[in-house]
C-alpha cells in the first residue's frame, strides 16, 4: 500500500505542475551583436494590470518597441543606432564618409536635453551607463534640419 500511495502522490504532482506555455503560431531565438532574444509569433492572450505605483504585463514574451520615428526624403544619409535596448553604451554608425555636417541630440520621454554633440567619426559610442532606465530619444541633424530620429531604449 505504501509503494501504490507514493505512485499515485507522485503522479498527481506531475500533473499538477505546470510551467510557463502558450498557443502561438511560431517563435524561435535570434542573435545578433546587440545580444539574444528568444520571440514568439501569434501569442493570443495576455493580461495587463494598472496600479498608482506603475503597470505590469504578464504573458509568455514581452516584446521591445524598436523603432525609428522620423525620417527625411531631402537628404540620403544611411543611420543605425544598436543596441537597442542597450544597458551601457549606444554606437551611432553612419554609412556615408562625410559626417561633417552632422550632430546628434539626446533628450529624455520629457524633451529634456541629455547629451548632444557632433559627429567626428562614422561610428560614434554615446555612453548611457549612468541614465535611468527608460525611453530615450535620439535625433541626428543635418544642415539645421532633422535628418532621423530613433526611439532609444535604456534598460540596467
Amino acid at each position: 500500500m505504501n509503494k501504490t500511495y507514493l505512485t499515485v502522490l507522485f503522479s498527481m504532482l506531475a500533473i499538477g505542475s505546470y510551467a510557463q506555455n502558450a498557443t502561438v503560431t511560431s517563435g524561435g531565438d535570434a542573435s545578433g551583436t546587440g545580444g539574444t532574444a528568444s520571440y514568439s509569433v501569434g501569442q493570443v492572450t495576455y493580461v495587463s494590470s494598472t496600479g498608482t505605483n506603475g503597470a505590469v504585463s504578464e504573458g509568455v514574451q514581452q516584446a521591445f518597441e524598436i523603432s525609428i520615428i522620423t525620417g527625411t526624403e531631402e537628404i540620403d544619409i544611411n543611420l543605425s543606432a544598436y543596441p537597442n535596448p542597450t544597458t551601457d553604451y549606444l554606437i551611432l554608425e553612419v554609412e556615408e564618409a562625410n559626417v561633417s555636417n552632422l550632430s546628434y541630440e539626446l533628450t529624455d520621454h520629457t524633451g529634456t536635453l541629455i547629451k548632444e554633440d557632433i559627429l567626428s567619426n562614422r561610428s560614434t559610442r554615446i555612453t548611457m551607463e549612468n541614465l535611468l532606465s527608460g525611453i530615450y530619444l535620439l535625433k541626428v541633424n543635418g544642415n539645421a534640419k532633422i535628418v532621423k530620429t530613433f526611439k532609444i531604449i535604456k534598460i540596467k
